[in-house]
């Protein structure tokens, strides 16, 4: 197994810089064989949420592998219909009893719907009474971090962000970088849209490495020190995107690539309000 390279947190934990990420990974049968290919091909890092409806499955497969809990890195999220001080302790109980363990590596906030100030106190609560190890955002702008930090009184370690060549968010990496957060991408592939993998830049970059356009994104991430979570449910993908140690991007293809960023984003804005509101009324598979 290829040694996974670890990002350290502002609390003094880290986290391996590649995982599993399952979101839309909703057909038991397909998701099941998929964690055993990742463990097989080096993965210890698996990232879930409340709202992606899987993580039962996830603590199933798990428990079926022969890895001690201690070796897995476990992330999930509060969902925004789960926001409020007692509605986030609740939720984080039943994400603890669906991957059937007593702790979670790291636990995010999925978005900043409203009323984020007093979920966060709740998990600071969990977080010093051991029950999570280190707790985080996601789809925090700028003035969301800002907000938070100055209403509360741990830091996040991390916050998971749409990150990948064609929206690269280099202000708001850097203001991560500044105030010594973590960044993870999530869809760190783009999801494949706006013809990123017949991208001619990428294309020639990955020739000459002898890879393919898919391992040059990701092998980009991890020289930005981005954590990065690419999800599949196909095993020779699965395996792809974890052969990306034996070979690195030189100054001048990680500088082409970063003038890729169209500034165009795949999935919702965290400003956008109206939509955050409805999502907070919608209620989580069981």
């Amino acid at each position: 197994m290829t040694d996974v390279p670890e990002i350290a947190f502002n609390n003094g934990e880290t986290i391996p810089q590649i995982g599993l990420g399952v979101f839309l990974m909703k057909d038991k049968d397909a998701f099941m064989p998929a964690i055993q290919w990742a463990i097989d091909a080096g993965y210890r890092h698996f990232d879930t949420a409340a709202f992606y409806g899987n993580e039962q499955w996830l603590g199933e497969a798990l428990k079926k592998s022969d890895l001690k809990r201690e070796d897995v890195f476990l992330t999930s999220k509060v969902w925004n219909s789960d926001h409020g001080y007692e509605e986030t302790k609740e939720a984080f109980e039943k994400t603890l009893s669906k991957l059937g363990t007593d702790y979670l590596d790291l636990y995010l906030i999925h978005w900043p719907a409203d009323n984020y100030i007093e979920t966060w106190k709740a998990m600071e609560e969990l977080y010093k009474a051991g029950k999570i190890k280190s707790i985080g955002v996601s789809n925090f702008k700028e003035h969301h971090l800002d907000d938070l930090m100055e209403h509360t009184e741990i830091k996040p370690v991390i916050d998971q962000i749409e990150t990948h060549p064609y929206f690269q968010q280099s202000d708001l990496v850097k203001y991560l970088h500044d105030h010594e957060i973590a960044h993870e991408a999530w869809s760190p592939l783009g999801r494949g849209s706006d013809g990123i993998f017949e991208d001619a830049v990428l294309k020639d970059i990955a020739a000459k490495h002898h890879k393919t356009v898919a391992q040059v994104i990701l092998r980009w991430h991890l020289q930005r020190q981005t954590v990065i979570i690419p999800k599949s449910t196909h095993k020779e993908r699965i395996e792809e995107n974890f052969n990306i140690f034996d070979f690195e991007l030189t100054n001048e293809e990680m500088n082409k690539i970063a003038t890729l960023d169209t500034g165009k984003r795949i999935y919702g804005d965290p400003d956008d309000k109206e939509w955050l509101a409805e999502s907070a009324s919608t209620p989580l598979p069981d």
